[in-house]
């Protein structure tokens, strides 16, 4: 099993910035990406960002130059830095890790952090 525990979100005016921190623990041996989805009201779960163990990223076109993605493998901890926000990036966002075993792929969840944006 693996534990994902994030923290960092919370309350901002529009312009701010937030960093996200998740941190992994367990059976973490072959994790190979972390992500962070977020979901909006009546929305779907939509990825935000993912970087791979090899450090390779992708994200959203909507946060492409605003939002970034790192890790350190020492801490076992993925950081979301946000900035410029907008009222729209307001969602619950989760942390996300992906293991490939064999065929199968298998998804584990963090229980989520509020980002609330104020216009």
């Amino acid at each position: 099993q693996v534990q994902l525990v994030e923290s960092g979100g919370g309350l901002v005016q529009a312009g701010g910035s937030l960093r996200l921190s998740c941190a992994a623990s367990g059976s973490i041996f072959s994790i190979n990406a972390m992500g962070w989805y977020r979901q909006a009201p009546g929305k779907q779960r939509e990825l935000v960002a993912r970087i791979t163990t090899y450090g390779s990223t992708n994200y959203a076109d909507s946060v492409k130059g605003r939002f970034t993605i790192s890790r350190d493998n020492a801490k076992n901890t993925v950081y979301l830095q946000m900035n410029s926000l907008k009222p729209e990036d307001t969602a619950v966002y989760y942390c996300n890790g992906e293991k490939i075993i064999v065929t199968t792929k298998l998804d584990y969840w963090g229980q989520g952090t509020q980002v609330t944006v104020s216009s």
